[in-house]
């Protein structure tokens, strides 16, 4: 099918411009830009001054096959990231059991087939994600993974860790780290300070995240690896990011939506959908993370999307099970940042769908010619509130439920294809209620 979209506010993240235009795409691809006329037979596909902007590249995303299909399914995933805008899925290891053998990354690459959008997959680093030995890295590279990470299991193990990295280096392959001192941090529910004090819950300092980062940059600058930071969330963290790269090491850094989107004092009275890993910063170290976006030390927003049940989540807070599921909200959560005025829509556009692609190696994430046609027509302005039980993944654990918010996804597209939207044959009202 050839699509021309005309009318539109086109958003590119390569070119950092936010300026009206056409875009028609054939086979699949973008094949060309503001063109004089649209190609013979081609279907209209009229804007109406909204924005089109490439697909978001969700990096970090939790699925629960195998293991536990109840909270998601590729399926669930999958239509919620069509409603979101996400046509890129990177996917989480952190399965029961985990993703760690060649085997078990052939399962998930073929339950994925069935997904509307694009599923790619990380691998865990070491067997079971123990800490204890190293995963066949080339094999399971090989077998279609992106990068490897034990996700917010620290590798406590220096000697273990930098074996990974030596090797992963010589296959040119991508460690994804979570910088914390896992003994500092264990049992932690809260940023240590004042608030955590009152409402007596056990905290960790901000330090822990800069100890492990300062471990984890000296073993990259010892073996040379390619490696990224899955969230940094204090600002006392970024003078160490920006000694790495000027050493020339090949880091980068990323950030979740919520820790851009909220700080410590949305817990208010004990709410368990504001439980993160790690936990929810001050006001100043979230406004830091959004200027640090700005400035590119922080290269990638993604919504680390942890479905959990209610079971998991109906508990004193420091025994609920952390996260919550973003992949629909990412992209309205992201528009508070651009209604505040802290980012553009090409800035935001950048760290959620350009800079993953490209440290992926993924082909996405721009408007070029030539580019898949992965597409989100949006309106950044759009008001509603979220109603949680309106969400299409499978848990409902959104701190935004009841919140309001600006920004509806009018239709998705992947590699041209329809997957959201009204040529979808799917609703574009967003998820709200009242």
């Amino acid at each position: 099918m050839t699509l021309h979209f005309i009318n539109a506010r086109l958003i590119d993240p390569e070119a950092q411009t936010d300026a009206p235009g056409s875009l028609t795409a054939q086979g699949g691809r973008i094949t060309a830009r503001n063109a004089d006329a649209p190609p013979e037979g081609a279907t209209i596909i009229d804007c109406g001054g909204k924005c089109l902007a490439p697909g978001l590249v969700d990096w970090g995303v939790k699925i629960g096959e195998p293991g536990e299909r109840h909270k998601e399914s590729f399926r669930s995933a999958g239509r919620a990231a069509a409603a979101g805008g996400v046509t890129t899925i990177i996917a989480r290891p952190d399965t029961i059991p985990p993703i760690d053998t060649p085997e078990a990354l052939e399962f998930v690459a073929r339950r994925a087939a069935d997904a509307p959008v694009n599923i790619r997959h990380m691998a865990a680093l070491t067997k079971g994600r123990d800490g204890r030995e190293m995963v066949e890295l080339g094999l399971m590279s090989d077998a279609g993974a992106v990068a490897f990470t034990d996700g917010v299991r620290v590798v406590g193990d220096s000697k273990v860790l930098s074996r990974c990295m030596s090797y992963a280096r010589s296959l040119g392959a991508l460690i994804v780290g979570h910088p914390q001192d896992a003994s500092l941090s264990r049992g932690a529910a809260a940023t240590s300070g004042k608030f955590a004090s009152l409402y007596g819950i056990p905290a960790v300092s901000p330090m822990a995240e800069v100890m492990g980062l300062d471990r984890d940059l000296a073993l990259v600058a010892m073996t040379g690896a390619r490696w990224h930071a899955d969230q940094i969330t204090v600002a006392a963290s970024l003078p160490a990011l920006r000694r790495a790269r000027d050493a020339g090491l090949d880091v980068t850094a990323g950030i979740s939506i919520h820790h851009l989107a909220l700080n410590e004092f949305d817990v208010g009275d004990y709410r368990t959908f504001f439980r993160f890993t790690p936990p929810l910063r001050s006001e100043d170290d979230r406004m830091a993370m959004v200027q640090a976006v700005a400035d590119g030390d922080i290269d990638v927003i993604a919504s680390f999307h942890t479905p959990q049940d209610e079971e998991s989540k109906r508990l004193p807070f420091e025994a609920a099970a952390p996260g919550a599921v973003g992949l629909q909200t990412l992209l309205p959560a992201a528009m508070r940042l651009y209604h505040q005025g802290g980012l553009s829509l090409p800035q935001l556009w950048r760290a959620m769908s350009l800079n993953p692609a490209r440290r992926l190696g993924l082909d996405a994430g721009r408007l070029s010619d030539g580019a898949p046609a992965d597409l989100v027509l949006f309106d950044p302005d759009a008001p509603f509130v979220l109603d949680r039980f309106t969400l299409e993944s499978k848990s409902k654990n959104t701190p935004f439920d009841g919140a309001r918010m600006e920004g509806r996804v009018i239709g998705t597209w992947v590699a041209g294809r329809a997957v959201f939207g009204e040529q979808a044959g799917a609703p574009v009202s967003p998820p709200q209620g009242g």
